[in-house]
């Protein structure tokens, strides 16, 4: 696998106007070396457990918990009927001491908060631990745990993950090599979207041969407490937290037209509408969406003028809110 690229002293211009635009993975060291938090984090766990617990609200929060005998990999049951951990709740403080008791223990379950907003979580943390890389309205997010194993997936958004506590292995692949990454069912999968069924660590190339051509297009990274990810949109990544108390805060955000509908609802319908087609009626989609859609013979409202270019046409809020309530009345009739 090749190195993620990296960059020192990043700020929002630089981020926005030569990082982001490459499209690639970067990895953005010592971006919140100066946080409080991380500081708490490099003094020791406890430190840090005690820096949190000054702002914790007492509601409660999901937790994932997994049996020794997973490794810390959360992932499916062998026989794909359900997933091999389950989801309970407890306080934060409670389980950041059951994350500091557990840290002798060779074999502990897996333990995991994953994807809090932090303001709901943590009010007054943002404060003194943020970034300017994102804009304000972007909500941070708490993943806790220990060494657990997070299997290679994707977000329809873009992502900056910082690391404050504990060190964290990220494997990413570009969104092209989807068939090379078998990915599991749409039905059930650990959160939203689905995950691959390749364990990157130990993968079984008889079942899954085509991974070799996804580690060829891989890229990794290591990161210590202060450094910083930036994941573009729908890249898959896996994640290894590496230390018995691990902190991430992460930014999603999606630069897309507000309004718009949600792509992977429409994929979804695809597979409904689509799929099933006898070939012949598939291959006339793929050439309308081909047209339509992806632009495949240039724009596709070019001959019509402004006035009657109607949703071929630059997309208005108007536009927007009378394809919904099309859709809408679609929906309802199937």
């Amino acid at each position: 696998m090749q190195a993620i690229a990296e960059y020192q002293g990043v700020d929002r211009p630089r981020f926005l106007d030569e990082i982001r635009p490459l499209g690639q993975p970067a990895v953005l060291r010592g971006l919140a070396e100066t946080w409080p938090a991380v500081q708490a984090a490099g003094r020791s766990a406890d430190q840090l457990c005690i820096y949190l617990k000054q702002f914790q609200t007492h509601r409660p929060v999901s937790v994932l918990i997994g049996p020794p005998e997973i490794d810390g990999r959360f992932f499916y049951r062998d026989d794909l009927t359900g997933l091999n951990f389950t989801r309970g709740s407890s306080s934060l403080d409670v389980f950041l001491d059951r994350l500091l008791a557990d840290r002798g223990n060779p074999r502990p379950h897996a333990a995991a908060v994953q994807s809090e907003p932090i303001p709901d979580l943590l009010p007054g943390f943002r404060d003194a631990n943020d970034t300017d890389l994102v804009d304000l309205d972007v909500i941070p997010r708490a993943w806790i745990g220990n060494r657990v194993r997070v299997a290679p997936h994707y977000d329809i958004r873009e992502n900056i993950g910082i690391v404050v506590a504990g060190r964290r292995r990220f494997t990413l692949f570009p969104p092209e090599q989807v068939a090379n990454l078998y990915p599991g069912p749409f039905e059930l999968t650990p959160a939203g979207t689905p995950i691959s069924m390749v364990d990157p660590a130990a993968p079984d190339l008889h079942r899954f041969p085509r991974f070799t051509e996804a580690m060829k297009a891989a890229q990794t990274a290591e990161l210590a407490p202060g450094d910083a990810i930036y994941i573009p949109y729908h890249w898959w990544h896996a994640v290894d937290s590496l230390e018995s108390v691990n902190l991430l805060v992460n930014y999603w955000w999606n630069p897309a037209l507000p309004g718009l509908g949600a792509p992977y609802a429409v994929l979804l319908h695809a597979l409904y509408g689509l799929r099933h087609l006898p070939p012949d009626q598939r291959a006339v989609w793929r050439t309308m969406f081909d047209h339509y859609i992806f632009g495949a013979n240039g724009d596709p409202a070019a001959h019509l003028p402004t006035h009657a270019q109607g949703v071929l046409g630059p997309p208005t809020s108007d536009q927007l809110e009378r394809m919904r309530a099309m859709l809408k009345q679609v929906m309802a009739s199937l």
